[in-house]
Formats: C-alpha cells, sequence, structure tokens
C-alpha cells in the first residue's frame, strides 16, 4: 500500500500464521536461548507448562504479516520506534496467529514535506482470541517512491 491509501481508523488484517515448534525452536536458538524457549523438557515443568515463543519471534512475526498486507511495494522506509510493545499471552507451538493493524495517525512531517508519518496499533491474536502481541509504531514513508 502507498502512503496515500492509508486513513485514521483504517483496519488491515493479516493471517493466520501458523507457529511450528521447529521454528520456534529455531528462533529461540539463535536469538533467544532462553530453557524456556528451547528445552521442552525442562519448559514442560516451568511456570508456563510447555515451550512459548520468544517475545522477539512474536514480535518478527506481526512484522512479517505487516509487511505482506501493507508495506510491500510501499514507500516506507523506515521506523524511528515503538510507543509501547506488551506480549499479554505466551505463543506455542501449533498457535495460528492473526494480525489486526488499526491506523491510528496518518499526517505529512512538517519539517519534510515529502515524508509521511503514520502511527499504527499492531494486535496478534491466537486461534483463541486471545491477545498474544499489542504493540504501536511509528512508520516513515518517503512520498512518491514505491518499491
Amino acid at each position: 500500500m502507498i502512503f496515500a491509501e492509508f486513513h485514521e481508523g483504517q483496519v488491515i488484517e493479516a493471517g493466520p500464521y501458523l507457529v511450528t515448534e521447529a521454528e520456534l525452536l529455531q528462533f529461540a536458538k539463535a536469538y533467544d536461548p532462553q530453557w524456556f524457549h528451547t528445552d521442552a523438557a525442562l519448559a514442560a515443568e516451568g511456570p508456563f507448562g510447555g515451550l512459548i515463543a520468544s517475545g522477539w519471534h512474536t514480535a518478527a512475526i506481526a512484522m512479517r504479516l505487516v509487511a505482506d498486507a501493507a508495506l510491500a511495494g510501499s514507500e516506507s522506509f523506515a521506523s524511528p520506534g515503538l510507543q509501547y510493545l506488551k506480549w499479554p499471552h505466551p505463543v506455542r507451538p501449533g498457535d495460528s496467529l492473526r494480525l489486526v493493524a488499526e491506523v491510528v495517525e496518518v499526517r505529512r512531517s512538517e519539517k519534510r514535506p515529502t515524508i509521511g508519518i503514520l502511527r499504527w496499533r499492531w494486535q496478534l491474536f491466537n486461534q483463541r482470541e486471545l491477545p498474544v502481541l499489542d504493540l504501536e509504531a511509528t512508520s516513515l514513508f518517503r512520498l512518491g517512491e514505491a518499491r
């Protein structure tokens, strides 16, 4: 989507995305090798009663869904950051995740009118409709330079 296609209140949905145990383990071993992400036997005895995905893996899945649903071919070129990031419930192997992204604000930069600023809220829900990720991000678009 190009910047001009976004509007406040717009809702973009994507998914489902199936989280496999192999993918969960691969990500955790590479980037977040804590026992409750990498060791099924220990995790079964832990506070979550089994393996859970790294929150960073969950955020990466959301990024993939947003990229496919809204940013592919767009003028998006950067994100200056997040307003907040929460993981209300863990992601487990076999979960099917669905993205709901709501556009909060759309505006042009006052200092650089060739830059569009999009503020949006991303939420991921599992198959039981439990929220597993909630974040608000800002994305920048270089207007007229879609890829």
